[in-house]
């Protein structure tokens, strides 16, 4: 691999994502991607006793369709690279004890799923793994009660806010495949312009979606129509406009192939969401559902994802701080010959 930059990676053999799985809640599955998704739950606990629980069974669910499409045994995967929303990241814990997969937890809010890959995506490009699995989750009642407030309290949702995604996916990432490929990776940079308002998390992250793609774009002497689609998640509608603002300062237009996970999940109009879709599922379950199968099939060729994470807690909005945004970019192709830099 290359480092064209600082965090900008470029892969001489890229690695393939030779299986992946997304599922979701109901109110997910009512929504205009419900075609794509691998499983579709009409009950919300998933047939557990807790909110918390039903996380850990959407993490164990995506895991287990994405090994056995791939005919592989827990025991075939050197590494497992998870996270959700809840605190210590007892989604992955609890969801993934049962599997004996070596364990990296990771915390990156809603810019998860490409951090996991990411990382999966370096290490089985190094040579040090032959195969890694990333795996992603949220569920919107386990995330309202850690972040916001029980369901019983019955609070108002302003109109900045987003619909957590009860949903999770799952991607196994190998040194050798026939796709889709990993061509490129972008590790974020913290960024932060002083946003306070928890229920605005498009408008703070969005900063660090602009700054991760105008790198990744800089770095690799790329414009925006060189891709199918620059994807974000999840900023919703609110982020997503942002983040186009910000980049046309930059010299960037990307709005021609821009669209976002959190724009892209629900019906607006019909489902009541407010600002769009959030939480780490929501990314997870797009990214492996629609665009992955997309890119299998060759309906998509290049595509750009960039999620985009509020690296907050309940303790530091109590304390008045700010919130920090970070976005990891992953570049994903259909075949080889896609790569930008290889036509």
């Amino acid at each position: 691999m290359k480092q064209l930059e600082r965090g900008v990676f470029v892969f001489d053999s890229p690695p393939s994502i030779n299986a992946f799985s997304a599922v979701v809640g109901k109110k997910e599955g009512e929504g205009p991607l419900s075609s794509y998704f691998d499983h579709i739950f009409t009950d919300t606990k998933l047939g557990q006793n807790t909110w918390e629980q039903a996380e850990s069974r959407l993490q164990t669910e995506a895991v287990t369709r994405t090994l056995k499409k791939a005919n592989c045994a827990p025991e075939d995967v050197s590494l497992l690279f998870a996270g959700d929303l809840l605190n210590q990241c007892i989604g992955s814990t609890y969801g993934l004890r049962d599997l004996g997969i070596p364990l990296f937890g990771l915390y990156g809010a809603c810019s998860t799923m490409a951090e996991s890959l990411v990382l999966a995506s370096l290490m089985t490009a190094s040579g040090a793994v032959s195969r890694a699995l990333a795996v992603t989750s949220s569920h919107f009642c386990s995330a309202e009660r850690q972040f916001r407030f029980p369901l019983e309290y019955g609070g108002v949702r302003t109109p900045t806010a987003q619909w957590t995604v009860t949903g999770a996916g799952a991607a196994l990432v190998c040194a050798e495949g026939n796709g889709p490929y990993v061509a490129a990776v972008t590790a974020g940079r913290i960024r932060d312009l002083g946003i306070t308002d928890v229920n605005n998390m498009g408008a703070a992250m969005a900063p660090a979606a602009a700054d991760t793609i105008k790198r990744f774009l800089s770095a690799t002497k790329t414009a925006p129509d060189d891709y199918d689609l620059i994807l974000t998640g999840d900023l919703g509608f609110i982020g997503s406009s942002l983040l186009c603002e910000l980049l046309r300062m930059e010299q960037f237009q990307i709005e021609p192939v821009h669209n976002d996970c959190g724009k892209m999940i629900f019906n607006r109009e019909s489902q009541d969401v407010h600002a769009g879709g959030s939480g780490c599922g929501c990314s997870a379950s797009v990214l492996c559902s629609y665009i992955l199968s997309g890119l299998k099939s060759r309906r998509l060729h290049r595509v750009l994802f960039a999620a985009t994470g509020a690296l907050m807690s309940t303790t530091s909005i109590q304390q008045g701080e700010s919130i920090p945004g970070i976005s990891h970019a992953v570049l994903l192709t259909a075949s080889k010959e896609d790569i930008p830099w290889n036509c």
